[in-house]
């Protein structure tokens, strides 16, 4: 099969999928859409959002549709690295033997991942970057393809622990979830008040969402491109000769190589689910907010004035 008959296949598969999601998830377009594309691209998400906007119901609608295995991970103060990746147990022989911890598995739901520990949250860096982890000196590879797909809640901040810069960087997205506008309020409260039970069907399988990410880095970008996502993620940093004012007056720390190589791959696959056999200009910046908010680090004196750092980002188009 051609590149451009797998692209147009793909457009055909992306239109009934939201259907299918559509079918749970009321509204949220946006969301759908972003996590789709970093699970194309074979990257992370972080899903940040006040209770009871379904974060936890979409990961799972999703990954009944992509036709994943799912497991969901619940995180709390007292969880420990053993209890996601696994441990050794003897077993009736007097032999270690290792017992699978919830990571291996294709979809893995962090639920509200800044409630636990920085020690339990590093248990999953290994498995984001190297997709494989080590217990006890010993090499275990993970399922293909591999996704964490986190939450967050922003208020309720007491007794969490913020996410380290360096782990928030593995997170190929960061995707806030707003309020439901009124008419698809009234949608949820029939729909989850009355004997409705919709079933999502299966549209995919693992090895075709692999084939799909092989696809999307096939893509070719034209250089005009690659040279503007690298200028837009060299803008975000205060102390670079192409920052802006309101960077430098705003920003203590901007985005690293990571965005610009996550800026691309986005890109492309942005392009592909709508049709287009190259990314231009318009999908690197449709892209970009959700690539760039978690990786650029604004100071106190935009905390004071209420600047947001997807204000500062828009400035830069």
């Amino acid at each position: 099969m051609s590149d451009v008959t797998a692209v147009n296949n793909l457009v055909t598969k992306y239109t009934q999928l939201q259907q299918e999601i559509g079918k749970v998830i009321i509204g949220q377009k946006e969301a759908v859409n972003f996590t789709l594309l970093s699970v194309f691209c074979g990257g992370h998400s972080l899903l940040i959002g006040v209770p009871g906007l379904a974060k936890t119901l979409l990961v799972n609608t999703i990954s009944d549709a992509l036709g994943l295995g799912f497991n969901r991970i619940q995180f709390t103060p007292d969880l420990m690295p053993s209890d996601i990746l696994g441990s050794e147990i003897l077993d009736e022989t007097r032999n270690f033997k290792f017992i699978k911890g919830p990571i291996f598995s294709n979809i893995i739901l962090a639920d509200e991942i800044n409630r636990t520990p920085p020690k339990t949250q590093a248990a999953l860096l290994e498995a984001m970057q190297e997709r494989s982890v080590t217990i006890a000196g010993n090499h275990y590879k993970l399922d293909l393809p591999f996704f964490v797909l986190a939450t967050q809640n922003p208020i309720e901040q007491e007794g969490t622990y913020p996410l380290p810069e360096a782990q928030l960087d593995r997170f190929m997205f960061s995707i806030n979830l707003d309020y439901p506008s009124f008419e698809e309020e009234v949608q949820v409260v029939k729909n989850t008040t009355a004997e409705l039970n919709q079933k999502v069907n299966a549209l995919f399988s693992a090895s075709e969402i692999i084939e799909i990410q092989k696809l999307i880095r096939k893509i070719p970008v034209a250089d005009n491109v690659v040279e503007y996502a690298v200028s837009l993620v060299g803008k975000t940093r205060p102390k670079s000769e192409n920052a802006t004012d309101l960077v430098k007056k705003y920003i203590d720390w901007g985005a690293g190589p990571r965005a610009s190589q996550n800026l691309i791959l986005a890109a492309k696959a942005n392009a592909a689910v709508n049709g287009k056999y190259s990314p231009d200009i318009e999908d690197v910046q449709a892209v970009a907010i959700p690539i760039l908010s978690h990786r650029v680090v604004k100071n106190y004196k935009a905390e004071a004035e209420g600047v947001t750092v997807k204000e500062v980002i828009t400035s830069l188009f």
